[in-house]
């Protein structure tokens, strides 16, 4: 991937052609389980009773070709050439074709956007934002308002669908694995056998969830593999020894020839034939794991052949055998040579369990990243790896997936109304990667709308057609998607829209800094030994919160910090650039402001090293402040000194970064929320006058000194003594407790959204001390009211 421009408008940085086939080999465990299972069920699920396998072989030369075509169109065609060029610094997924709209226009709904973020080394666009800004498809979106929320809409819909499938497809996966048992057992012994032994299963793989996938991950790639690899041999034996002759299905005209003889119950049987497309998604999502190369080699290489030949060798058995009963019509395993049953039974329920661990993973992670976008409440996010990113584990989300996976097992029970609800969170998902990568094309790569078009108008037809024919099922299991993800949508947009409101409400009634600043001087108000760090949505200003703690506590630290943990529309926030620090009044206040900044797939850290961070933070600025104000003291006189400090006394300095980015005239003013800001650190990254070549210069910052009595030094040295005391008198952490409540005269259905859904959700999820980490004993609740 280009570090300047991006992968959509210069070519990619090659890696060493070993480390591309280990990360191949690898992504088999990860991106290609679910994908690799799907020969399973797509058969039994697409003749499941709409239509029928008749002497002719047309309807089934008709769904091989159908199979063909979509595996080649969608995956090969939409994902591994298009797709997987839109990642975001290497990250891919619904978030990251979000994060990268809304880096090139300001489309995002979250109000806390400050000029500061752009700055970031992760902050990428595709073109120089003199060419981005002449776009009118940018005005466009950035001048309806109503398209903003449609497009986060658009967003929580793949969002919810994904969590869908990750209810679905570990239903459907061991379930359609453990149903090769029905050849080697009666009738009555197959119905008391496969459903308990898929639901300890699925027991069994929940269960192993909190110790993280790195433990056992070493098993999966290996499993896929030799899953692939005997589908493979199968599929060839099944051709050469059944029907050599098979591959002439793969004319397109058979397609033809299928709807016109089945004509709506073939069109209905496309929403089994979808299913073959299952995990495809994760081959985008997982990108951030892998590289571009890596899973483009392993898919044209090893998947996609793989699966072609599976599904020849079914349809050439099938195409010689006509006579099956009701019972076993169909099936995976009826292809499957008798002596080696048993050996691929095994490995099939091996290979169902990785691919249905992966998208547990995927659900994991996405709505972690939902957290992020403020759009999912509070649960707890577990990092179960301290070598591999990204590796985590939500409680609360996993059993709650495990139950509703089990109840689809026992409420179903069969292969044909599971495949009808997982198609449609599938086709679902593929849609709005259509749509937003649509606009990708010409927000951020800037390629003609009729380009975009024809992607949309291409892809988009063959999914609406999928899509028709999965929603026509919605008696028959397609209503469990679809009911989940009202629900989740619900919930997510309740919990955006109020957060947002209450966003607003702070900005509204935060107290000034000649507030702050006057309470030293009221009788009876005491600064206690510590350090007081007190947490906010604010990124400016005196949080509302705070005012209400002292006014009934007329006591605050001696060192106080007002925090704010933000979220930035990108994937990663370097250790180096997480921390924005500024003063809140003069220095001898000892106020300070803390921005932490995290991208939507970073985990918070333990507040251990959050805490040892952050004083290290606070101690570099006290150094770096006090060179910039004996810089602005020599250059503008002893006399103007003062002044020309409380023109930065709301300066905001990027610790590790640019320490002399303001003498270069390089700094900015962040127009957004007033605050002026300038970049400062340890390493000066300065552009070249020609701007295409970027030179690293390395600063050492040395400690100012004065003549006489009073000296800079001394003073810093005095403030930095202080912090270190403070520290070891101890921390404490001040969050509000909210209470939500509507405005006399809201509607009904914003009393219901806000006074009734929101504060039920605040109730029932995780604390903000939770999900930040905070020590109960070093917790200090402050009550707020919101009155929205």
């Amino acid at each position: 991937m280009d570090p300047e421009f991006g992968v959509g408008m210069a070519p990619r940085k090659r890696e060493p052609w070993r480390t591309t086939l280990l990360l191949a080999y690898q992504s088999l465990g990860v991106v290609y389980g679910d994908l690799s299972i799907s020969p399973l069920y797509v058969y039994k699920s697409t003749f499941a009773e709409d239509i029928t396998h008749s002497d002719t072989n047309e309807e089934i030369f008709g769904a091989l070709s159908f199979i063909f075509w979509t595996l080649t169109l969608i995956p090969l065609i939409k994902y591994v050439t298009i797709v997987l060029r839109a990642d975001d610094n290497g990250e891919g997924g619904t978030f990251a074709l979000y994060s990268l709209i809304c880096r090139h226009a300001n489309v995002s709904l979250l109000p806390n956007r400050q000029v500061a973020d752009e700055e970031l080394s992760t902050y990428k666009l595709e073109c120089p934002p003199e060419v981005a800004g002449r776009s009118r498809v940018k005005e466009w979106l950035e001048k309806h308002k109503r398209l903003h929320t449609a497009l986060l809409v658009m967003v929580m819909i793949g969002t919810c669908m994904v969590i869908g499938d990750g209810v679905l497809t570990p239903a459907i996966s061991v379930f359609s694995a453990v149903s090769g048992l029905e050849l080697s057992l009666s009738k009555d012994q197959h119905e008391y056998a496969v459903i308990p032994i898929t639901c300890a299963i699925l027991v069994f793989l929940f269960a192993l969830q909190h110790y993280g996938t790195h433990r056992v991950g070493f098993l999966f790639a290996p499993i896929v593999l030799c899953w692939l690899l005997c589908m493979s041999a199968i599929g060839l034996y099944n051709i050469i020894h059944w029907n050599p002759h098979v591959y002439q299905a793969l004319n397109p005209s058979y397609m033809i020839t299928f709807l016109k003889k089945t004509r709506k119950s073939g069109w209905m049987s496309l929403g089994g034939i979808l299913l073959c497309m299952t995990g495809s998604e994760a081959m985008f999502a997982d990108l951030g794991h892998f590289s571009y190369s890596a899973i483009q080699l392993a898919f044209t290489s090893l998947v996609y052949p793989s699966l072609i030949l599976g599904y020849m060798g079914q349809a050439a058995y099938l195409s010689r055998h006509h006579n099956f009963d009701a019972d076993n019509q169909i099936g995976f395993y009826i292809a499957v040579p008798e002596s080696v049953r048993w050996p691929v039974l095994v490995l099939a329920i091996l290979a169902s369990v990785v691919g249905s661990q992966a998208i547990i993973s995927g659900t994991f992670s996405i709505i972690n990243q939902s957290q992020s976008l403020s759009c999912f409440p509070r649960v707890k996010v577990v990092h179960t790896s301290d070598k591999i990113h990204g590796q985590i584990y939500i409680p609360e989300v996993n059993w709650m997936l495990m139950i509703l996976c089990i109840a689809v097992t026992v409420g179903f029970r069969n292969t044909k109304h599971m495949g009808n609800a997982a198609g449609l969170a599938v086709i679902t998902v593929m849609l709005v990667t259509t749509c937003l990568m649509s606009v990708v094309i010409m927000l951020c790569w800037h390629r003609s709308p009729l380009l975009a078009l024809a992607f949309f108008l291409f892809f988009g037809s063959i999914e609406a057609l999928y899509f028709s024919a999965s929603l026509i099922k919605f008696l028959e299991g397609a209503w469990v998607p679809i009911l989940l993800s009202l629900i989740l949508l619900a919930v997510m947009f309740v919990w955006h829209y109020t957060t947002i409101k209450k966003y607003e409400y702070d900005m509204h009634n935060k107290v000034t800094l000649e507030w702050l600043l006057a309470l030293g001087d009221k009788l009876g108000m005491v600064r206690v030994p510590g350090i007081g760090l007190v947490y906010t949505d604010l990124t400016s200003g005196v949080p509302a919160n705070f005012s209400r703690f002292v006014t009934n506590l007329p006591a605050f630290h001696r060192v106080l910090v007002f925090v704010c943990v933000k979220s930035v529309p990108v994937p990663h926030v370097l250790p180096a650039e997480r921390y924005l620090v500024g003063r809140v009044g003069p220095p001898g206040h000892r106020s300070y402001r803390c921005i932490v900044r995290y991208g939507y797939r970073d985990v918070h850290q333990d507040v251990d090293s959050f805490e040892t961070e952050l004083i290290e933070s606070l101690a570099t600025f006290v150094k770096l402040d006090a060179l910039f104000r004996c810089s602005d003291a020599a250059a503008c006189g002893e006399e103007q000194r003062d002044s020309s400090y409380y023109e930065r006394e709301n300066a905001l300095t990027v610790i590790g970064s640019n320490p002399l980015r303001r003498h270069l005239g390089l700094g900015y003013d962040d127009s957004h929320d007033g605050v002026s800001s300038a970049h400062d650190g340890i390493e000066l990254s300065a552009t070249a006058a020609a701007g295409a070549v970027r030179k690293q210069v390395r600063f050492a910052v040395e400690m100012p000194r004065r003549s006489g009595g009073g000296g800079v030094e001394e003073r810093v040295v005095e403030e930095l003594r202080e912090v270190c005391e403070a520290r070891e008198a101890g921390t404490a952490f001040i969050l509000g407790h909210s209470h939500v409540q509507t405005k006399p005269g809201s509607s009904l259905l914003k009393k219901l959204a806000v006074g009734v859904g929101y504060n039920f959700l605040r109730r029932n999820c995780r604390g903000p001390d939770v999900v930040l980490r905070v020590p109960p004993a070093s917790l200090l609740e402050v009550g707020m009211v919101y009155v929205l």
